[in-house]
């Protein structure tokens, strides 16, 4: 049959018969036994020359049947076992001379198979992913069920309140400030009590199955079925919730999992937590002052407070420093999740943390993923230069009605390639400006006239020599919102009462921070939500509207 001509139906029945009638001779069977066994076991019941039979050879089969005197050619060997139609002829089934000379070469094949074979891969690479954490052999789970059992002793009927869980929460080996964790977790909220059988329970499981401080924050905070924190997850820390999603969230999905926990410091904060007295001092996640900040620069553009902000209040910020196309790009949808913004036209409290953070510190990783989202029009990942010059042709218009000669789009592209130097000639990239130094004056080069006529009077040394400044050196946002409290405060001084006795009137934005200001102070983290809880943060809906990340 010519090679590749497919088989016609009846044509491959008989073939199928012809096969299966090879396949069901005794001789053969014993042939494929013997495969088998060799495979199993290489080297062992080989036969050997002494045994009558060639090296290598087939164990002899009976004869078939004899064909009929007349049908068998002269010469042709006695046959032997049945091969299927199509079969090529072996040494085997040649004549003994054929045999002997071959036995030498099969030998040698012979030889190669009794080596013993290399050991399986995955029997050699040793464990490296775990998702939980990494096991360790010195945890005694009895031990700390039994100090934890010990410390309920102390609480009547063995019940634990949320002011009991401090103690609590040391027994378990947590910094203190996992209590509100701890008790949730055990579903306090609903008895207002925690028993020490439920509670043992629980944290013997969380043993048992996360083996890191990561693994056991998420497992005690997160939804069932889930393995990763999404903002619902926060509720007894509405304060920090933009902040911590701000910094550990990297992946920009709105749910934050265990690796991302383990890369960020928030644990180490909430542990410092119980060391600082000052709770100001640990600015990356809990200032009150920054909440200040942010709430009062939200209270002021939020002219009607309906704890909204539409594009022309967001446009009246830091004097109408941006630019309108980059508020346009804010409020289409590339930095905020959901299409509530675009369906409303305005964003909420929690998105207004994300801008205004970014706004005043352009050197952070998620700060310039902000704004490279913004700037990226057709969402490619990269920067073209007709993107650069569509964000540049609006600075021009502005300088040029403040009087000021405005730098030809060539000579400010040369400049900008120049301070970025991306790796492919045509593009910027977000890591080209994650690599840059000064990505924040590449950034408000294209959209903020203020900052980029603050740029300019600098030289461009200067601007080096303040990103290589080394050791701990306060980063552009706490800068700024340590200039701002101090604005703040001192505007809410020369509110006091006079000396005459008679008090100043407050502005209704006075009262309401005033009225937030000393509880919130004093405040300890991870307890009862404070009247800001009343207030009705953004929520990030996971679905298909979600950004996608970089």
């Amino acid at each position: 049959m010519p090679p590749g001509k497919v088989l016609q139906p009846v044509l491959k029945m008989k073939v199928d018969e012809l096969f299966l009638y090879w396949l069901s001779e005794a001789s053969t069977q014993r042939m494929l036994q013997d495969c088998l066994r060799r495979i199993k076991a290489p080297g062992r019941d080989q036969p050997t020359p002494g045994d009558g039979e060639q090296p290598g050879a087939w164990p002899t089969a009976p004869l078939a049947a004899p064909r009929p005197s007349g049908l068998e050619p002269p010469g042709t060997p006695g046959p032997g076992p049945a091969l299927p139609l199509g079969a090529a002829s072996s040494p085997r089934n040649a004549p003994h001379v054929r045999g002997t000379r071959r036995s030498a070469g099969t030998r040698v094949v012979q030889t190669r198979k009794e080596e013993p074979l290399p050991p399986a891969t995955s029997q050699s690479i040793p464990t490296f992913y775990f998702p939980r954490g990494r096991p360790q052999d010195s945890v005694n789970v009895d031990a700390v069920i039994s100090k934890i059992e010990s410390t309920f002793a102390r609480f009547p009927h063995e019940r634990a309140t949320m002011d009991d869980m401090g103690l609590v929460a040391k027994a378990c080996g947590c910094p203190l400030y996992w209590k509100g964790p701890l008790f949730y977790g055990a579903g306090g909220e609903r008895t207002g009590s925690v028993s020490v059988h439920k509670f043992v329970a629980m944290w013997r499981k969380i043993l048992q199955n996360c083996h890191d401080d990561a693994a056991k924050f998420v497992h005690l905070l997160m939804s069932p079925g889930c393995n990763y924190l999404v903002q619902e997850d926060f509720v007894p820390f509405l304060q920090v919730i933009q902040r911590i999603f701000y910094a550990v969230n990297r992946s920009w999905s709105g749910r934050i999992t265990c690796a991302e926990l383990r890369r960020s410091s928030f644990l180490q904060n909430v542990a410092l937590l119980e060391e600082e007295a000052d709770i100001n001092q640990l600015t990356e996640f809990f200032s009150y002052e920054h909440f200040y900040v942010i709430y009062c620069k939200f209270w002021e553009l939020d002219t009607d407070h309906d704890l909204l902000i539409d594009a022309d209040d967001l446009a009246r910020h830091n004097d109408h420093a941006l630019s309108t196309k980059m508020i346009d790009r804010i409020f289409s949808g590339a930095v905020t999740r959901g299409r509530k913004v675009q369906k409303e036209g305005k964003i909420s409290y929690a998105d207004f943390v994300w801008f205004l953070i970014s706004e005043e510190d352009k050197k952070t990783p998620t700060s310039i993923e902000y704004w490279f989202r913004c700037m990226d029009l057709d969402g490619d990942g990269a920067l073209s230069m007709f993107e650069l010059e569509y964000f540049y042709e609006e600075q021009c218009r502005r300088l040029d009605s403040m009087a000021i000669e405005a730098l030809p789009f060539q000579d400010c592209l040369c400049q900008m390639l120049d301070l970025v130097k991306p790796r492919t000639e045509g593009k910027i990239t977000l890591q080209d400006l994650k690599r840059c130094k000064l990505a924040n004056v590449f950034f408000d080069t294209f959209f903020n006239i203020e900052k980029y006529l603050d740029h300019e009077q600098k030289e461009q040394i200067s601007l080096l020599r303040d990103g290589d400044s080394g050791g701990p050196e306060l980063s552009d946002w706490e800068k700024y919102a340590a200039e701002e409290y101090d604005i703040l405060v001192a505007e809410e001084t020369a509110g006091e009462p006079w000396e005459d006795g008679f008090e100043a009137e407050l502005s209704p934005v006075e009262q309401k921070l005033s009225a937030l200001r000393s509880p919130l102070a004093q405040r300890p983290f991870f307890e009862a939500p404070s009247p800001l809880g009343a207030v009705d943060l953004y929520e990030y809906a996971c679905g298909d509207e979600d950004l996608e990340p970089l």
